[in-house]
């Protein structure tokens, strides 16, 4: 089985098939709805062969798909019928969930990935709960406004990176996890990491993406990944 995953950001759509050197990306913006991904993209997977896809969306995602539209997007996302338009089955997970299913080795863990915003995701014994760890209060604002690009930008560098050194354990030890995943483009400006965390890497949303389906243990359908839970 050949998994297509496409990983939706607000300036790119990363797209992959999972097993192959096939990559590609193109652009997207704060006005790209789902109907202009699935234009934009065409070109580039008519030459693709795939059999199903996983997307990881920047958003809140319920069982049936997306529930709100994101806010570095335009609309449209609600209710929009994924499986029709690539024609193929699909998974559709919250962009930080994916990546951390990608990074996941066992135990508890927790995923932050340090981008344009604050991404979280809890992984359990394959069950997967989706974050919003970005909304705790911090420093006057929001955890999301410090850790985020804006905080980069406002803050500088060495100042972020004391506020990443600060918080990011201490969300580690408040969940209890085992250990701790920092993805994200800003990530490998965390160096040294702190005690029981990791750098995500590229490929973790690729490998995310693929194992919601390789990893099913009972007929796969579009709807439903046996072998990783989804907490909604």
């Amino acid at each position: 089985m050949r998994v297509l995953v496409v990983d939706i950001g607000g300036s790119h759509i990363k797209l992959a098939v999972a097993g192959t050197e096939l990559r590609a990306t193109v652009d997207s913006a704060n006005d790209t709805t789902p109907t202009d991904m699935v234009m934009r993209l065409s070109s580039t997977l008519a030459d693709w062969s795939y059999d199903v896809v996983s997307v990881g969306y920047p958003g809140h995602v319920g069982s049936s798909g997306p529930i709100k539209d994101p806010g570095n997007l335009g609309s449209g996302w609600v209710g929009f019928d994924f499986a029709q338009a690539f024609g193929k089955p699909v998974r559709i997970v919250n962009d930080a969930v994916m990546q951390a299913v990608g990074a996941y080795h066992g135990g508890r863990m927790l995923f932050l990935g340090l981008g344009t915003g604050l991404g979280s995701a809890l992984v359990s014994e394959r069950v997967m709960v989706p974050l919003e760890l970005g909304e705790l209060r911090y420093e006057g604002g929001s955890l999301t406004d410090t850790v985020g690009r804006k905080g980069l930008d406002r803050l500088g560098e060495a100042r972020w990176r004391d506020a990443v050194l600060d918080v990011a354990p201490a969300l580690r030890r408040a969940l209890l996890a085992d250990y701790l995943v920092l993805g994200g483009g800003n990530a490998s400006r965390i160096n040294p990491l702190p005690e029981h965390t990791e750098c995500g890497g590229n490929e973790d949303a690729i490998e995310g993406g693929h194992r919601l389906w390789r990893d099913a243990v009972e007929p796969i359908d579009s709807t439903s990944s046996p072998f990783w839970s989804v907490v909604p």
